[in-house]
């Protein structure tokens, strides 16, 4: 066996040479290497004579293990090649059923996964819907420049799909997806945002308001309110505004809220009643969120990739981690 000093000398030996130290161990010595060796290391010898009794076992060591390694990575490669196949058959018989336009074309419409919001519409061939399919990211076909296009290609802000969806006619589709960025090329959130009432109503002003559903436009509205806070704006009195001035007086609320909803369960209320204090419990705690600078579209997220895994390894998991 190697002394300390011979191990530390001849490893130094190694790492100053710009060797490879992981090969260290399944170094063999030849007549060649430890003529080099010996020159250059005077203490080659004593490990020369180390090795020599061990070299071959380590070798065929080494050598199953690495045969072993190359056996998984063929099956796992083999399995993947299969898998692929599988998937690629399954995609063209899906194909096969849309009812493509004279120009093998639908229309697709992408869609936020989280808030519900459409983000843009665009017309897809067969091997654009392909490409959605297999890269998961949202790819169209551009009718002016006849070619394929995927949303973000040049902007980054990539719409990355987590389904699709056809319309009972199959000739019209939805690609379910969650975007990198603003989907819009003038920066806005989705390609929607003029409200035909605004039109009608005043055509002289041009609004840009994204259409929203009642959660959103509850946020935005709070929202709003907390900018008239922090701006130091009056205006009419805003219950809204006492919460977010009163942080105390706001967690007594939800603490109210939530137990007046647990109350229609255990003294068994009507349907109406439990709606009635969930809309209580959800609007004073999304005055928190507001608070805390979180948005809906954060909650919503961690609760869909909550999907598919059991309650109780979540909350296990969340207390190994602290």
């Amino acid at each position: 066996m190697l002394s300390t000093r011979c191990r530390v000398s001849f490893s130094s030996f190694v790492a100053d040479s710009g060797h490879d130290l992981s090969l260290l161990n399944l170094f063999r010595p030849n007549r060649n290497s430890c003529k080099f060796l010996r020159r250059s290391c005077p203490l080659m010898p004593c490990y020369s004579r180390w090795t020599g009794s061990k070299s071959s076992s380590v070798l065929a060591k080494a050598a199953a293990s690495e045969e072993k390694e190359e056996k998984r990575q063929q099956e796992e490669e083999e399995e993947e090649e299969e898998e692929n196949g599988l998937f690629k058959t399954q995609v063209e018989s899906l194909l096969e059923t849309i009812k493509w336009d004279e120009k093998g074309l639908v229309v697709a419409i992408a869609q936020h996964i989280d808030t519900g919001a459409i983000l843009m519409q665009g017309f897809a061939n067969r091997e654009a819907v392909y490409r959605t399919l297999t890269s998961r990211k949202a790819t169209f076909y551009s009718r002016s420049r006849s070619s394929l296009w995927t949303k973000g290609e040049t902007s980054s802000n990539f719409i990355n799909v987590s389904n699709m969806f056809m319309d009972c006619d199959r000739d019209s589709m939805i690609y379910l997806g969650k975007p990198d960025g603003p989907t819009c090329h003038t920066g806005a959130e989705t390609c929607y945002f003029t409200a035909a009432s605004d039109f009608i109503n005043t055509p002289q002003v041009e609004t840009k308001r994204l259409p929203m559903t009642s959660l959103y436009c509850l946020e935005d509205t709070i929202s709003q309110r907390k900018l008239d806070v922090v701006g130091g704006h009056s205006g009419k009195p805003s219950w809204t505004k006492r919460l977010l001035e009163d942080q105390k007086l706001l967690c007594s609320k939800i603490r109210e809220e939530a137990s007046e909803l647990c109350h229609t369960l255990e003294d068994n209320e009507d349907k109406s009643r439990t709606a009635s204090e969930m809309a209580d419990v959800l609007y004073h705690a999304m005055v928190l969120l507001a608070v805390k600078n979180v948005k809906m579209e954060e909650v919503l997220e961690i609760l869909r990739a909550r999907f598919g895994q059991s309650g109780i390894e979540e909350k296990n998991s969340r207390k190994s981690n602290c």
